[in-house]
């Protein structure tokens, strides 16, 4: 599989809520860098990650632009998450069902034709003033 297919397969997973199809196409040792965070090695750390945004949001995401380097081992994606926040996460607002609209972007390392390396980025700020709107 080509990487802009993977990194396209990988996004399919996720607007299906197919969080194990997407570990499936993580390397074993994937390392999660989190928005203004620190990083998640390993894919049982990104799998716990997966279920506490399934908890607590739920997000669609839409116009969608993939981009590859020539050599096919480095990868991003911009796009617009549509999400509804569902539960309360600690250390932000309290959930109410607010809904939001947040461009953001990922960055990609690809080795051995699986994703190494999973580099999302938004604008906290923003999202947060949308949902004390």
């Amino acid at each position: 599989m080509d990487t802009r297919t993977l990194i396209a397969s990988y996004y399919e997973a996720f607007n299906a809520g197919q969080t194990d199809r997407m570990l499936d196409l993580l390397h074993d040792e994937v390392e999660h860098h989190v928005n203004e965070g620190g990083i998640r090695r390993g894919k049982a750390l990104f799998a716990e990650f997966n279920r506490h945004m399934t908890e607590s949001y739920r997000e669609d995401l839409t116009d969608m632009v993939i981009f590859a380097n020539e050599a096919g081992d480095r990868a991003a994606a911009e796009f617009v998450v549509n999400g509804t926040y569902l539960k309360t996460d600690e250390g932000l607002p309290e959930a109410k069902g607010q809904t939001y609209r947040l461009p953001a972007g990922t960055f990609f390392s690809i080795r051995d034709g699986r994703i190494a390396r999973v580099t999302t980025y938004y604008n906290l700020a923003d999202w947060t003033r949308q949902v004390c709107e």
